[in-house]
C-alpha cells in the first residue's frame, strides 16, 4: 500500500534507528528529573552549531522561531566543569546517553530512506485513532494490550470525546465549568487552600533540620505560591482554527498549526500568569516550578477527591492531601532547586540542603523495599518516584496539620464508629483506590514517577505519628515503622 519495494527491510532499519535512540541517546529516567542536569539554555546560534547535517537554523526559520533569544536543551550532555561542580558519580554518568547532540549526529548518518520511513510510522502510529480501522485496531494491539494488558478498546463514543478534547478542550471546558462546578466549591477550596498554607508556615517554623536562613528563602517562596483552582478566567475560544466535519485528519493537522502560531506568537511578550497547562475537565493537578503555582481543575475538585457535602474530616484527607502534595512540589527534590520568583537558584546553604537530602534519602530506601511482584523482585524505584514520595509524605502532613487548624473551635463526631482523624487518612486511601492489569503494573513500576496506589497509601501514612494514634498501631503490627525510620519532612 505505501509502496515499499521491501517492507520488511524498511521495518527492521527503522527499528534498528530507535534502538539507536534507546541505547546511545536517551537518558534514564532518573537522571531526566534532575533539573540542575536538564536546563540549558543555548542560544540560536549554538543550536545550530551542533546540528551536524541537520539544517537547524533552516528548521527553526521555517517554524517562525529564529529570532527566540534562547532554547532550553533538556538533553545535553554535562561538561567536565559541571560533572565536577555537581559532583556526578560513574554511576549517574552512565545513565547519560548523548542527548541532543547524539540525536543530530545519528540522524546525519542514518540513510534518507530510513527517516522518511521513520516519519511514516511515526505518522501513522500518531494519528492510527482516526485513521482506517485497520490502523486504530495494529496501535491498539500494542499499545493497549501488549503494553497495559488491556483487552479491549474503549468504546467509540468516549473515544470521539476525547479527540474532540484534544482539538477544542477549553471549549468543552466551558460547558464542563457550568455544569459541574459551582462558585461554592471555588469558595471551599480558597479556605482549604489557605488553611494549608498557614500549616506549611507553622511547619518551616517548627522543623529543626532547616536552618534561620533557609527558612526565610521558604517563607518568601511559600508567600509568592500563586494558587489556581477550577478554571482559568479567559478559557481559550481558538479563534482562527477551522474545523472540517468528517476529516479527522486534516482537524488534526490545522490544530497543530494553529497552536504552534500561537506559541510562537507569545515569543518576547510578557508571561501569561493566566495560562493553565491543564483543561477544567482533567482530574489531575500540578505544581508549576518556573511560576511557583499550583493548578487544581475543575474536574478533581469532586468525588472522591471533594464534595461540600462530605464532612469537614474527609475533605481535608482527601482533596487537601492532594493539595498539599502539590504544595509540597514546590520543596521537594526538584521543585526546591526554583526560588519564589521561579527562578531556577540555589536558595538554600549547604548544611540544609544535605540535611534535606539525607531525609529523601531516607525516603528512596523505605520505597526501594516495596517490591509487589516476581516473589519480591520486581520493586519500586524510589529514586524515580522520590519526587512523588515526597510530595505524599509532606503533603499528607500538611493537609493534617491544616485539618487541625480548621477544626480547632469545632467538635469533630463520631460517624459510623470512626473518629475525625480515622476518617481523614481512610479518606487518603480512598483517593487512590484503583485496579490495574499486571502488564501496566509492570511497565509503570519501570517508567512512571510516582509508586504504585498501595504505596501511595500505606508508604505514607506509616511516616506519620498521626495514623499511630489514629488506629492504635504498634510495634509488630505489618505496617508499624519504629519512630526513628520515620521521615517528617513538613
Amino acid at each position: 500500500e505505501a509502496r515499499y519495494a521491501d517492507p520488511a527491510a524498511a521495518a527492521e532499519a527503522v527499528y534498528a534507528f530507535e534502538d539507536s535512540i534507546a541505547r546511545t541517546v536517551a537518558w534514564d529516567r532518573t537522571v531526566r528529573r534532575n533539573r540542575d542536569l536538564t536546563y540549558n539554555l543555548l542560544t540560536a546560534e549554538e543550536l545550530a552549531a551542533i546540528g551536524g547535517k541537520v539544517p537547524v537554523a533552516a528548521m527553526m526559520a521555517a517554524m517562525g522561531v529564529a529570532e527566540s533569544p534562547g532554547f532550553v536543551v533538556s538533553m545535553m550532555p554535562p561538561t567536565e566543569e559541571e560533572i565536577a561542580a555537581l559532583g556526578l558519580d560513574e554511576a549517574t554518568l552512565a545513565k547519560i546517553g548523548t542527548g541532543l547532540p547524539g540525536m543530530f549526529a545519528l540522524l546525519s548518518e542514518t540513510p534518507v530512506a530510513t527517516l522518511q520511513a521513520w516519519m511514516a510510522k511515526e505518522f501513522l502510529s500518531g494519528n492510527a485513532a482516526v485513521l482506517p480501522k485497520r490502523f486504530d485496531d495494529a496501535s491498539f494491539a500494542f499499545y493497549g494490550k501488549t503494553l497495559r494488558g488491556t483487552p479491549e478498546q474503549r468504546p467509540r463514543w468516549k473515544r470521539a470525546i476525547g479527540e474532540s478534547e484534544s482539538l477544542l478542550g477549553e471549549l468543552i471546558g466551558k460547558s464542563y465549568v457550568a455544569r459541574y462546578f459551582p462558585p461554592e466549591n471555588k469558595a471551599a477550596m480558597d479556605e482549604l487552600v489557605a488553611n494549608l498554607r498557614i500549616a506549611l508556615r507553622d511547619s518551616i517554623a517548627d522543623i529543626d533540620w532547616m536552618g534561620e536562613e533557609t527558612k526565610i528563602q521558604a517563607r518568601a517562596k511559600l508567600d509568592s505560591f500563586d494558587p489556581k483552582i477550577g478554571y482559568r478566567p479567559n478559557l481559550e475560544t481558538y479563534e482562527g482554527l477551522a474545523i472540517i466535519p468528517g476529516d479527522p485528519i486534516a482537524n488534526r493537522m490545522a490544530s497543530a498549526k494553529w497552536r504552534l502560531a500561537d506559541n510562537v506568537a507569545k515569543l518576547g511578550q510578557p508571561i501569561d500568569r493566566t495560562e493553565w497547562f491543564m483543561l477544567p475537565q482533567t482530574v489531575n493537578a500540578y505544581y508549576n516550578p518556573t511560576k511557583n503555582e499550583i493548578v487544581f481543575p475543575a474536574a478533581i475538585l469532586q468525588q472522591p477527591f471533594f464534595a461540600l457535602s462530605n464532612d469537614i474530616a474527609v475533605n481535608y484527607g482527601a482533596i487537601g492531601g492532594v493539595i498539599g502534595h502539590e504544595i509540597g512540589h514546590g520543596f521537594d527534590d526538584q521543585g526546591s532547586k526554583s526560588d519564589a520568583t521561579g527562578m531556577l537558584r540555589n536558595w538554600w546553604t549547604d548544611d540544609d540542603r544535605k540535611a534535606f537530602d539525607a531525609l529523601g534519602d531516607r525516603l528512596v530506601a523505605q520505597y526501594n523495599g516495596f517490591c509487589p511482584l516476581d516473589n519480591g523482585t520486581t520493586c519500586v524505584n524510589g529514586r524515580l518516584t522520590l519526587g512523588e514520595n515526597i510530595g505524599d509524605v509532606g503533603g499528607l502532613s500538611l493537609a493534617y496539620r491544616a485539618y487541625k487548624i480548621a477544626t480547632k473551635d469545632k467538635d469533630v463526631p463520631v460517624i459510623d464508629g470512626l473518629t475525625g482523624d480515622q476518617r481523614f487518612f481512610l479518606a487518603w486511601a480512598q483517593v487512590w483506590r484503583s485496579a490495574q492489569r499486571e502488564e501496566n503494573y509492570r511497565t509503570r513500576l519501570r517508567t512512571d514517577p510516582h509508586s504504585p496506589e498501595e504505596y501511595r497509601v500505606n508508604g505514607v501514612v506509616r511516616n506519620l505519628d498521626e495514623w499511630y494514634e489514629a488506629f492504635g498501631v504498634k510495634p509488630g503490627d505489618a505496617m508499624y515503622l519504629p519512630p526513628e525510620q520515620r521521615v517528617r519532612i513538613w
